[in-house]
């Protein structure tokens, strides 16, 4: 059966439906009528295909009356699903147009919250307002989406479940695998603490405006086995300093970074890792053993 309010009528009866999510021509006459402009820096582009967005939705694997974070809702394609669905919604808008939108629109809705705002800067006034949320989805512009999730990750969130709709590239760094050509610094930080899972491709032509690249539905769970410097952002500046020339040797990256010859051979030889290997051939476990004996053994010399 579908969810229902307190007083049994379907969700989807009392859940506003504003504008025809799935029609550009409603989209583009809703933007004009409430004088709200495209701002290509935050990459506004509306995902006008219903069944893409029921399949997002149901990646969350989220039970009616949970709590989940979506970042940058726009006008609210995705946020009415989740609403029909029964969740607790909490939305993070920058944009001060689709932010009145979405207050006017669904602000009356039990559960619903907005936090106008950069994600970035807003997310821990959402913690204390209603607590961390069990699910997080969104779909992210590509210039931000690499310092939504590193706030996540590094802020120390860990909600079981993340599903973000990011550039085909950015999906492609976040899942690499060691020793190709889009494993880099990113692809440790999110693998540090989530398992990522490409879901599948959305072409351009299920958003409008088109965007002129594919984007790819990602999936992060949480690893219970969450490396112990996940998050740290002393680790995030290691495996950044180690990815710095690509060409270049472990040795080489560190030691431009302020780790010494001597110290970089010690601890590699003490984890099992080459100071003359390259960094796209070391696992996020190797990273993770290798920063950490370069940590303590500087520690105890400073102690000593």
């Amino acid at each position: 059966m579908p969810p229902t309010s307190s007083s049994g009528a379907a969700l989807s009866d009392t859940v506003p439906n504003p504008v025809d999510y799935n029609s550009p021509r409603e989209l583009a006459g809703l933007l004009d009528r409430l004088g709200f402009a495209m701002r290509k820096r935050y990459g506004q582009n509306f995902l006008v295909a219903g069944s893409a967005r029921k399949r997002i939705l149901a990646l969350l694997e989220a039970e009616s009356g949970r709590r989940v974070w979506e970042v940058g809702p726009g006008a609210g394609a995705m946020s009415r699903e989740a609403l029909v669905s029964g969740l607790r919604l909490s939305t993070f808008e920058i944009d001060h147009g689709f932010a009145s939108f979405m207050r006017e629109s669904y602000g009356e809705l039990p559960g619903f919250e907005l936090f106008e705002g950069d994600f970035v800067k807003t997310w821990k006034q959402a913690v204390e307002s209603s607590g961390a949320p069990e699910r997080i989805f969104g779909n992210l512009p590509f210039n931000a989406a690499g310092a939504i999730i590193a706030s996540i990750i590094e802020g120390g969130l860990r909600p079981p479940v993340m599903v973000f709709t990011v550039q085909k590239e950015a999906a492609q760094r976040m899942a690499a695998k060691t020793s190709t050509k889009n494993y880099a610094s990113f692809t440790v930080l999110c693998q540090s603490a989530y398992s990522v899972k490409l879901a599948f491709d959305l072409p351009p032509g299920v958003f409008w405006p088109q965007p002129r690249v594919t984007s790819t539905v990602v999936i992060m769970r949480v690893r219970p086995d969450a490396l112990p410097c996940a998050g740290e952002k002393a680790f995030t500046s290691f495996t950044r300093s180690a990815f710095a020339s690509r060409r270049k040797t472990l040795r080489n990256n560190l030691k431009a970074a302020g780790w010494s010859d001597e110290e970089v051979a010690e601890s590699g030889l003490a984890v099992g890792v080459s100071p003359d290997a390259r960094a796209e051939t070391l696992t996020a476990e190797r990273f993770a053993a290798l920063f950490g004996d370069l940590s303590t053994r500087r520690q105890n010399r400073i102690i000593q």
